[in-house]
């Protein structure tokens, strides 16, 4: 049988049995749910039931769909929220309907099930719950997040993981020798630096992996003439066979980095951010930072959590910092890219090193709680406005002691919370950075009241 070569790779090599699969052990190894299911035993709880592929791209979701499929001899039906519609989804239980009334089953598989709205994903339900189809969707985003409750609890989660470095290179080598779907005719080899640098490439990516790898062959089958004739080699027949480092950054323009918008990857990445400036970590911060612009999150999104991190986690203990982030982000917006970048990892490292304190931030959120506890309370008289001669007469402001004209500008005992909150603390500083000499300024104050007492 002659490779049908205008069919990609990733495509040919699709694996079309269980024991082709590469990875997923965690889901496909021996007693694991997915084997269950696939080796058909019901005894070990492996009947048909609905399910929700989770993962990165690359990972096997909709390989699984169908052998999934094939195994439990049902009617394999793929739809794309991509590009699907309500119609199409009509159509699909339509065709699943016939084929239920000829006493067959069928699976419908939705990739990208997560750009389907709320209305779309209700439309499968009724299906669902009737027995019309085994319902299988492929998600790479968080399906507690982006999918219904109400088809969650209609279907099984399975989180596929990313393809470790090994996992990618058995592929690898599977493709460069099958003659009849891969490129085994070719008679290609690669050398172990190109092969690390493939499989670093991919990131976990099988598809992504295999993809490289053809655009890398066809450069070296067909385009690496004059390349090999500069090598000064008698045996250019070898070296233009042997895929190396050269091809594989020559075919590479620049690396490709891992960002979703708005999904996981996004929120694990800044949450990384975050945690790297709140250990003290510039070096760890900086990168985080940079391969979050360099994925295209929005610089403005970054600046924001920068000057929330100044007041959350350093606070009075580097004042400073939260002038500094304001200015980076000023300087970004006036000198634009990429010189504005430079602004942003100076705000990055500077909050790193900073002292830190959640004592601004903790006294903010009881504050806050207080507040919703305590939302009425009356404003002690002393500390009332008296614009007027009948607010006089009522009290207001009545043995106020304004602190300019007292020792130490400080009115010792005067009470400024309401009556029922006396004695609350709120800010209780650390005894880090600039915060130190407030705690030990506010000791001072304190015992200054207990003397006037």
């Amino acid at each position: 049988m002659s490779v049908n070569w205008n069919v990609p790779l990733a495509e040919r090599m699709r694996p079309r049995h269980l024991h082709e699969v590469v990875g997923q052990t965690h889901l496909l190894g021996t007693s694991k749910p997915l084997n269950r299911l696939l080796s058909g035993d019901e005894n070990l709880g492996g009947h048909l039931h609905s399910m929700i592929f989770w993962g990165p791209p690359g990972t096997g979701k909709t390989t699984l769909a169908r052998l999934v499929a094939a195994k439990t001899q049902a009617q394999f039906i793929s739809i794309s929220a991509v590009t699907s519609g309500i119609q199409d989804i009509r159509k699909a239980i339509d065709q699943a309907k016939k084929i239920q009334g000829e006493g067959g089953k069928t699976l419908l598989f939705v990739d990208e099930v997560h750009r389907f709205n709320k209305s779309q994903q209700d439309a499968f339900l009724p299906h669902i719950e009737d027995g019309t189809i085994v319902f299988i969707g492929a998600t790479t985003e968080n399906p507690s997040f982006e999918l219904n409750n109400a088809l969650l609890s209609r279907a099984r989660v399975y989180l596929l993981k990313a393809l470790e470095a090994q996992d990618i290179q058995t592929v690898v080598r599977q493709a460069l020798g099958d003659v009849q779907r891969g490129l085994g005719e070719w008679g290609l080899d690669i050398d172990s630096e190109a092969m690390e640098q493939l499989c670093f490439q991919a990131q976990g990516d099988v598809r992504r992996a295999l993809g490289l790898l053809e655009t890398v062959a066809d450069l070296v089958t067909h385009h690496d003439d004059d390349v090999t004739a500069d090598m000064g080699s008698d045996n250019v027949t070898d070296r233009r066979n042997n895929i190396s480092i050269h091809h594989i950054t020559e075919v590479l323009s620049e690396r490709l980095v891992r960002y979703d918008k708005k999904g996981d990857l996004f929120y694990d990445q800044i949450s990384a951010l975050h945690k790297s400036i709140r250990g003290s970590s510039p070096d760890a911060a900086v990168y985080w930072a940079n391969r979050m612009l360099k994925g295209g999150c929005d610089p403005h999104y970054l600046f924001r959590r920068l000057v929330r991190i100044a007041s959350e986690d350093i606070g009075n203990a580097d004042p400073r910092a939260l002038s500094l982030a304001m200015d980076a982000w000023n300087a970004y917006d006036r000198l634009g890219v990429p010189e504005g970048d430079l602004a942003l990892s100076h705000a990055v490292m500077y909050l790193s090193v900073a002292p830190k304190s959640n004592a601004v931030y903790s006294a903010h959120n009881l504050a806050v709680r207080t507040v919703n506890e305590y939302p009425d309370e009356e404003v002690p008289a002393h500390l009332r406005n008296a614009p007027t001669r009948l607010a006089k007469q009522m009290g207001h402001g009545k043995e106020y002691r304004y602190s300019h004209n007292e020792p130490d500008t400080y009115s010792a005992g005067q009470v400024y919370l309401p009556d029922r909150l006396v004695g609350q603390v709120f800010y209780q500083p650390t005894e880090n950075g600039l915060e130190k000499k407030i705690s030990s300024k506010l000791a001072w104050l304190r015992s200054l009241d207990k003397q006037s007492e």
